[in-house]
C-alpha cells in the first residue's frame, strides 16, 4: 500500500490483504472512474469486472474519458456496496456497514477486446454470453475496453452495530442495523419479444 491510497480516516477499517480488494470488486457492477481534463475533475460510473489483478472497463470509443485513459491520464476507480443503515441513538453516531475499494493507476488496451467484453458480461449475469449474437465488427470498432492494473489500491470495510456514547444508551431510541440486500428481480420481457422463451437463470 503506497501513502497516496493510505487509509486515513478510521484506519482500523482499512483491509490490506488482496483477497479483500478481490472480494469487493466482484461484488461490484459499476465502478466510478474520476479523471481530470483541463483542470476540471470529472467522475462517470462505468460497468465493471475484475479478471485477476486487473479491473475491466468498458465504453465508447468516441467518449471523453476513454480518450483521455488511451492518452494516459491517471485514473481513479472507486466502487461502494452498502450493506446496511447502522441507527444509532443520536444523528452523529449513525452510519451506514460498506464495503469499498479504491484503485489508482493508468489504463492501457486489453489484448482480448471481444475476451474482455465477455468477461464483464458474464460478471453482470453468468452465462448470458452464449446465449446472445455475436458482436458486429462495426460495434467492436465502436467500443474501447480498457484495464486498469490493480497495483495501487485500497480497502475500507465497516461492519457491525451502532457505536452509541455510554450516556446515549437510555435514550427511549430504537437503535441496531437495517440490512440492505442486493437481489436480482423477477424478469420482465421486452415489449417486442418475439418468441417464448424463458428468462434467463439468476443463479
Amino acid at each position: 500500500m503506497t501513502e497516496r491510497v493510505r487509509v486515513r480516516r478510521l484506519p482500523e477499517k482499512a483491509q490490506t490483504d488482496r483477497d479483500s480488494l478481490h472480494a469487493v470488486l466482484d461484488a461490484a457492477t459499476v465502478a466510478h472512474i474520476g479523471i481530470v481534463d483541463h483542470d476540471q475533475p470529472f467522475v462517470l460510473p462505468m460497468a465493471c469486472a475484475r479478471d485477476a489483478d486487473r479491473l475491466l472497463l468498458h465504453g465508447s470509443t468516441g467518449s471523453r474519458l476513454m480518450r483521455l485513459m488511451l492518452d494516459g491520464a491517471p485514473a481513479c476507480a472507486t466502487v461502494a456496496i452498502i450493506d446496511g443503515l447502522v441507527l444509532a441513538r443520536s444523528a452523529f453516531n449513525s452510519s451506514m456497514n460498506y464495503r469499498s475499494a479504491m484503485v489508482l493507476g493508468v489504463a492501457r488496451i486489453v489484448p482480448d477486446p471481444l475476451e474482455a467484453l465477455r468477461l464483464l458480461t458474464e460478471h453482470l449475469l453468468p452465462g448470458r454470453w452464449d446465449t446472445l449474437r455475436p458482436p458486429t465488427r462495426k460495434e467492436l470498432a465502436a467500443t474501447q475496453v480498457l484495464e486498469l492494473p490493480l497495483d495501487e489500491w485500497s480497502v475500507k470495510v465497516s461492519a457491525g452495530p451502532p457505536e452509541d456514547e455510554p450516556e446515549d444508551l437510555d435514550a427511549p431510541v430504537w437503535a441496531g442495523v437495517v440490512p440492505i440486500t442486493h437481489t436480482l428481480g423477477a424478469p420482465i420481457p421486452a415489449p417486442d419479444l418475439r418468441f417464448d422463451l424463458p428468462p434467463p437463470p439468476l443463479s
